[in-house]
């Protein structure tokens, strides 16, 4: 729909003609808007379902399955970071530690999987920050 040009003046009427029929486009956008999320929610729980409870480029994220759905690892977050870290022979940052950490097959549904791996470092003793948002071993 067109705007009128700014220095016609329009009518009391005319102007609640015009808002009455944005909100009628308002409201049919919407409609649509929210059949095409139900799609896209369709086709995420399929992506799900197919690459075997993992998300789509990654083991990050998913919905939760109800009993039993948290994943299982061979060894615990603590162990592979002191492994990670240990490789390393320096300081990391948290980013990579995490990257390395998912490369090497670590699974997790966690949606702040980051956030999780840096409180890990922050707990356990065997890591010590040199500086902000970096840690090594002890």
């Amino acid at each position: 729909m067109a705007r009128p040009a700014a220095n016609t003046s329009i009518s009391l009427a005319q102007l609640e003609k015009l808002v009455s029929a944005r909100r009628k486009q308002l409201n049919k956008l919407n409609k649509v808007r929210g059949k095409l999320l139900k799609k896209l929610a369709d086709v995420d729980r399929d992506i799900f379902e197919i690459s075997g409870g993992a998300a789509a480029g990654g083991s990050v994220g998913g919905p939760r399955r109800g009993p039993g759905s948290r994943v299982k690892n061979a060894t615990s977050l603590q162990d592979l970071l002191v492994a990670i870290l240990g490789k390393a022979g320096g300081p990391m940052g948290v980013g990579d530690i995490t990257d390395k950490a998912l490369a090497s097959g670590y699974k997790t549904n966690s949606a702040n999987f980051r956030g999780i791996v840096n409180q890990t470092l922050i707990k356990d003793k065997r890591f010590v920050s040199p500086e902000r948002s970096f840690y090594k071993l002890k």
